[in-house]
């Protein structure tokens, strides 16, 4: 009904700033309708978090050539998550202790066994484009192990300590020059990745042996890594989420998942093990790939979870997400906005870090960023663009919707003042924006939409269907 009037009345679309506050001209008919959103630049409440990081980048071209690094550098990527570097088996060449150190029966001492070359050439490119790496230590998912064939790089260790020494001589590497290396910022170190995947040993596409054999091989190298190097932080696990912790929606319907369930119990069975043994966890990492709501509430409760634990000064990384992952989404506003307003979610949550399952530009339901055919961004790339004006800005400021599915986060600094406003609806939004005192000229805005893609616009008094815009405001005279 008050899409149909602002049709009927196209003075509803106007846009007015009345002592600071951005309002719908004649809004009468539908001012119940609108989503009232409040940004106040004149209460900080932290920084901008780095929770826009991504997965594994784009490598396309050539080895040592990446044409496309330049995408996360104008995006501001602060990380990039290491892990399935290079499709099957992390491409038999990068970043896998199995890539860089083939031959497990070598001496770990002699850097001629290290196959460093390939990955430095990636780890270089990331340097270039200011991108840290969060370093995946650990293995390659193997997906076809669930079709009954053999594994090949998933087995544990067959020496915990020297793979734990291992580790150790790939850190120096890339932190200290050891055997040529570099000495560049690396301070994630992850231990595997999503062991707890399967509770069915044979099946379990990331580690091929029960979670308590995981929880020997962390007990073993975290203590070690976190002696040689206490000013790296060192963690894990990877989980592969928590949906069957809390009764929302879809995940409700999925409790009575054993595999699900099994996610749960590794993870609580996990700290009560890591909190006995005084095991560092200098951050804990898990994944969700459920909607922003459902996400959300996961997240609440890794936190308590660790909190009650006693884990309350472990950062936590939500390194792997995405929501509607699906071949349909890519490319879609939809998703676009899905991701915009996860990401809104991150910042105003308590993540520490997050990266998205990922950068890749490749064919399949995990590529949402980039389009492998014409090697361009797709829509959701933009998000990223959007979020980096906060970042830019660099301090948070309080910022409310009345309006669940109108996220808003805002920020100040040096640059200017930012807001970025995401509707993560099918139906459109007419928005009443408060900015608090002073006078605010007229606004302009970039918007990505179902017809836009980062589209300078004035800002419109109704945000599209799925849709998400960042507006700068002037520093106030």
């Amino acid at each position: 009904m008050c899409m149909h009037d602002m049709k009927k009345n196209p003075e509803v679309t106007k846009m007015r700033i009345l002592c600071g506050t951005v309002v719908v001209a004649a809004m009468s008919a539908c001012q119940a309708f609108a989503a009232h959103v409040a940004v106040d630049f004149d209460t900080a409440i932290g920084q901008v978090k780095p929770v826009n990081g991504v997965g594994q980048p784009p490598m396309v071209g050539k080895c040592g050539d990446y044409p496309m690094m330049h995408y996360l550098r104008e995006a501001g990527i602060p990380y990039s998550r290491l892990h399935d570097v290079g499709g099957w088996l992390g491409g038999g060449l990068f970043v896998d202790i199995p890539n860089l150190f083939p031959d497990f029966d070598a001496d770990e001492n002699d850097p001629k066994n290290y196959r460093f070359a390939y990955t430095d050439s990636l780890m270089k490119a990331l340097d270039a484009s200011g991108v840290e790496p969060f370093f995946r230590l650990g293995v390659t998912i193997e997906n076809f192990v669930e079709r009954g064939f053999p594994p090949v790089n998933i087995l544990p260790p067959k020496d915990y300590a020297k793979w734990g020494r291992i580790c150790e001589h790939v850190i120096r590497h890339y932190t200290e020059g050891w055997a040529d290396g570099f000495k560049m910022k690396i301070s994630h170190w992850e231990i595997w990745n999503e062991p707890d995947n399967n509770p069915d040993d044979d099946i379990n596409p990331m580690f091929r042996g029960p979670f308590s054999e995981y929880m020997r091989l962390y007990g073993t190298v975290a203590p070690y890594l976190k002696a040689k190097f206490p000013h790296l932080k060192i963690g894990g696990y990877g989980s592969c989420g928590f949906y069957a912790a809390v009764g929302s929606g879809r995940v409700a319907a999925a409790n009575s998942s054993p595999r699900l369930v099994h996610f749960v119990d590794c993870f609580t069975n996990f700290l009560s093990h890591a909190k006995a043994e005084n095991w560092p966890l200098d951050f804990f990492s898990f994944h969700s790939y459920s909607l922003p709501d459902d996400a959300r509430l996961q997240i609440a409760y890794a936190r308590r979870t660790l909190d009650e634990f006693g884990f309350g000064n472990t950062a936590m990384s939500f390194n792997e997400w995405l929501p509607y992952p699906a071949l349909e989404s890519l490319g879609t506003a939809r998703q676009a906005a899905l991701i915009a307003a996860e990401l809104i979610d991150l910042q105003n949550g308590p993540c520490d870090t997050a990266m998205i399952y990922d950068a890749r530009c490749g064919v399949g339901n995990y590529s949402p960023l980039f389009n492998p055919l014409t090697q361009k961004p797709h829509k959701a790339y933009y998000a990223f663009m959007a979020f980096n004006e906060l970042r830019k800005a660099g301090t948070a400021v309080k910022a409310t919707s009345d309006d669940c599915k109108v996220r808003v986060a805002g920020a100040k600094g040096t640059s200017g003042r930012t807001v970025m406003v995401v509707n993560c609806s099918k139906e459109p939004k007419p928005i009443a924006l408060s900015l608090g005192k002073g006078e605010t000229p007229q606004l302009t805005c970039r918007i990505t939409d179902g017809m836009r893609t980062w589209e300078e616009t004035p800002l419109p008094a109704s945000l599209p269907a799925w849709s998400f815009a960042v507006v700068a405001i002037p520093d106030r005279p």
